[in-house]
């Protein structure tokens, strides 16, 4: 797996000011009642949110607790862990934690505070360099493998399990013992080689509440694929504001005119039944690009589609986001992961995954094929990146409108749908009929 430096997204300011007190001064409840007024209407009426919900503390706050910390995460993918030791490192909400493979093969995610002073077991750059035996896997900046888990404060060591194994110059603590003490644990669970935390603890069961991705899926073998480029980006943007803006492709006919809209046509794209977990688009391509695909594929520029997967999916991308954190971008020959961070009200972290069917690796033309995937990627999302930060600064400033939204944008609508639904204690289409699908009224049939 390869990971390049952080990019970093064009400031939100742009060298203005942003004026915060603006956005500070709508409540949480009237937040919340605005979301729920405008999920309530139809997608021929759909608005806008308000720009405090995506600009003020107090909400981002609410949905820290309330959503983000009571729902699963996604944080990794069993092919970034495939031996014990291995480990992804991941801050989330203030919790600094630690994705683990441990020796008897199950994966954990742990806290990284150590429960003696509170150091970060694992700080940025793990302190001098050699200190310790964690050691990061080249070219990543949070993937790395270890035998134990050593506080570089004062040389406490765990197991990887979390278990409290050597604590220096303790033998004059009274009542001290070992076996009392541990590094703090998160529920985890995964999905088809997806690794999920729970910080509440309270949360499903993921084999039942993605029981109906699990069949929308069925195709995608992911357990069986791995990931092979990894570009993290720093952007100046609420967490809200990228999931959008991912979700939907109107914007293919602007941000996107020169690289996806001559792919995948906006006015072509579709999104399935609503449904209380996850939100399913459908990117059909241009029959020429089929064709271009074709011939890169018998030439080796392109990795080879994937198999088992049908016409219809070897045919089109597809967008399944499982609220809030799953983004999966399937298509003919490759899968796209993006696994986001929500840092700030106005910041988060993304990483573009790509990820390709194991047997992959042995193709001759592998290190080609990757970088033309990954070039794809990059310049796309430049774009997004562009996008998002003018976004996040247009929501601070005094000239916001809320605005109507095109069919196009009913993945967003979906979103809005979700935001209201959890606020009430439950998910979308269980307390509210589901939105009906736009097959058939929109975009092609698939064949």
């Amino acid at each position: 797996m390869s990971q390049t430096a952080i990019h970093r997204a064009p400031s939100v300011t742009g060298g203005l000011p942003i004026h915060r007190a603006l956005r500070q001064k709508m409540s949480v409840e009237e937040i919340l009642r605005e979301i729920n007024r405008a999920a309530d209407l139809p997608l021929e009426k759909a608005v806008t949110l308000p720009a405090e919900a995506y600009s003020n503390d107090a909400f981002f706050d609410w949905e820290v607790e309330n959503i983000l910390r009571k729902d699963w995460f996604c944080v990794g993918h069993i092919s970034q862990l495939p031996k014990p030791g291995d480990f992804v490192n991941i801050d989330l909400f203030g919790e600094p934690v630690i994705v683990i493979h441990g020796k008897d093969g199950v994966v954990r995610t742990l806290s990284r505070i150590c429960p003696h002073r509170a150091m970060d077991i694992m700080p940025p750059g793990f302190g001098q360099n050699g200190h310790g035996p964690a050691v990061l896997r080249d070219g990543s900046s949070s993937c790395g493998h270890t035998r134990i888990l050593m506080c570089p404060y004062h040389a406490w060591t765990f197991e990887l399990d979390g278990a409290l194994k050597g604590s220096p110059e303790m033998q004059q603590a009274e009542d001290f013992c070992r076996t009392d003490v541990s590094l703090k644990q998160f529920r985890t669970e995964s999905w088809k080689g997806f690794v999920f935390v729970n910080f509440d603890g309270n949360a499903e069961p993921l084999t039942e509440l993605f029981a109906g991705m699990t069949e929308a899926t069925a195709d995608w073998d992911f357990e069986d694929m791995e990931v092979v480029e990894d570009v993290l980006w720093d952007c100046d943007c609420n967490w809200k504001v990228y999931i959008e803006n991912y979700s939907e492709c109107y914007h293919h006919i602007g941000a996107h005119a020169k690289t996806l809209q001559p792919l995948m046509p906006a006015k072509e794209c579709w999104t399935e039944e609503e449904n209380p977990v996850y939100v399913q688009g459908h990117l059909p391509l241009k029959h020429p690009v089929l064709d271009v695909l074709a011939e890169a594929i018998r030439e080796g520029r392109e990795f080879p589609l994937i198999e088992g997967t049908g016409h219809q999916k070897q045919s089109e991308w597809q967008l399944i986001m499982a609220l809030p954190s799953l983004m999966l971008f399937p298509g003919p020959n490759q899968i796209g992961w993006w696994r986001i961070e929500p840092l700030t009200t106005d910041k988060c972290r993304v990483h573009t995954i790509i990820m390709v069917p194991k047997s992959y690796r042995d193709l001759p033309q592998f290190e080609l094929c990757r970088e033309n995937a990954k070039k794809v990627v990059m310049d796309f999302h430049n774009e997004d990146m562009d996008v998002c930060s003018a976004v996040q600064r247009g929501l601070y400033g005094a000239g916001f409108q809320r605005g109507r939204m095109s069919h196009l944008e009913m993945p967003v609508w979906l979103i809005h749908r979700y935001l209201a639904a959890r606020s009430r204690g439950t998910r979308p289409a269980t307390d509210r009929p589901a939105a009906a699908s736009q097959l058939g009224r929109i975009g092609p049939i698939p064949v």
